[in-house]
């Protein structure tokens, strides 16, 4: 029986894959994971009662774009916090933004761009479902790098025009994973002047928008707007996972143009999964609060504040504006043995940048660097990060 081919190059997945590296060696010490990005602060206090409220709605289909409230929920916070006026046939409602970001290329990706096979642009390194997006809709996937040269964002605007030209989507991560860059306001608006001239989507991925260091990233939305740039050439997509410490929820949302919804609400009548009756609700509400995210996004501050200490004169360390994670260059230039010296160590589990990027002909732009989640309790997090410097750069 044939399998495709077209995920035949795929690598092993990367917390797999770390598996293989690590489980067969004991732990240093007692272990301290600082390697998946799964938010370990507590949950909303509404989040019970209001699935108690709601438990009879497990026993009805669901609205499939989201009811009504909680697509005004969505819309009311996209006007609080960009300022911008979207109805709700602009939105619908995600099981997390993977599923979106998946799911938009299908619908969304032609098949064949200038008589020639399309390109979809991604950072590398990046979140992985973008490259399974491309090789799902036929597309070549191609990886541009986001190092210290381009300030840890993708630097499109340098691709040949020829390559543009094949183009038909752009995946964008700000604040970026893992690096933690935030791409400024006029970094997008270039962009989508760039796409304008190239008959491109830009896919922006948003996530870790509400968790930064000093101030409010911009968002593709505010900036579109501003530049009065075509709503159908921009997809934006947001989760309740990182922002309202709900990663179980499985909750998110994308916005775009009227005419770009119309084919992703299609695509998901079809084949997709619609949200539970009492996830909306609770989703609803999380949108709805402001309070949790600020008490939660100063508990992230304060761990930055404690990396900032606990690595102050570290050579080539830049301090992340955005997301939860430190993207920490290693001594020897080797991430991955880096990983497992940590944890024979130390018992500190951390990810190797080589695993969320991919070869290129200028080599790969993760090997160099480990990824450090700050997810866990203050104390721990200390913990883990003195005995990382300790074993890696004392």
């Amino acid at each position: 029986m044939a399998f495709p081919e077209r995920f035949s190059n795929l690598p092993e997945y990367a917390f797999p894959r770390l598996r293989t590296l690590l489980d067969a060696h004991a732990p240093g010490d007692a272990p301290i994971a600082m390697t998946i990005g799964e938010p370990r602060h507590a949950m909303p206090d509404f989040v019970g009662p209001i699935l108690a409220e709601n438990l009879a709605g497990f026993g009805i289909y669901p609205p499939n774009d989201g009811t009504p409230e909680l697509l005004g929920a969505i819309g009311t916070w996209l006007h609080r916090r960009y300022g911008v006026a979207l109805g709700p046939d602009r939105l619908m409602v995600l099981n997390g933004t993977r599923e979106g970001l998946f799911n938009a290329a299908i619908a969304l990706a032609p098949e064949t761009k200038r008589g020639k096979q399309p390109v979809i642009l991604m950072p590398n390194p990046f979140y992985q479902v973008y490259a399974v997006a491309a090789l799902t809709v036929g597309a070549q996937p191609v990886y541009v790098p986001a190092t210290a040269e381009t300030g840890y964002l993708p630097d499109y605007e340098a691709l040949p025009p020829d390559l543009l030209d094949r183009v038909t989507v752009a995946y964008l991560c700000s604040p970026a994973n893992p690096q933690g860059a935030i791409a400024p306001a006029d970094y997008l608006a270039r962009l989508m002047a760039l796409a304008e001239k190239h008959d491109f989507r830009i896919f922006a991925d948003e996530c870790y928008s509400e968790i930064w260091r000093d101030a409010p990233p911009p968002g593709a939305l505010q900036v579109a707007d501003a530049t009065q740039t075509d709503p159908e050439r921009v997809a934006v997509f947001h989760s309740l996972s990182k922002r309202s410490n709900l990663p179980g929820l499985r909750s998110g949302f994308v916005a775009t143009g009227a005419a770009s919804m119309a084919r992703i609400r299609q695509l998901r009548a079809f084949a997709g999964a619609p949200l539970p009756l009492p996830i909306q609700r609770v989703s609803q509400a999380a949108w709805e609060d402001e309070t949790h995210v600020t008490a939660s996004r100063a508990l992230y501050q304060a761990k930055f504040r404690i990396a900032d200490q606990v690595f102050a004169g570290l050579h080539n360390r830049v301090a992340p504006e955005g997301g939860f994670f430190l993207w920490l260059p290693v001594p020897g230039g080797d991430g991955e043995a880096a990983a497992l010296t940590l944890w024979r160590e130390t018992g500190v589990r951390v990810l190797p940048g080589a695993y969320l990027s991919r070869d290129t002909a200028t080599g790969n732009p993760g090997k160099a660097y480990i990824r450090v989640a700050l997810v866990a309790p203050e104390d721990e997090t200390h913990r883990g990060l003195i005995r990382l410097r300790d074993c890696l750069y004392g």
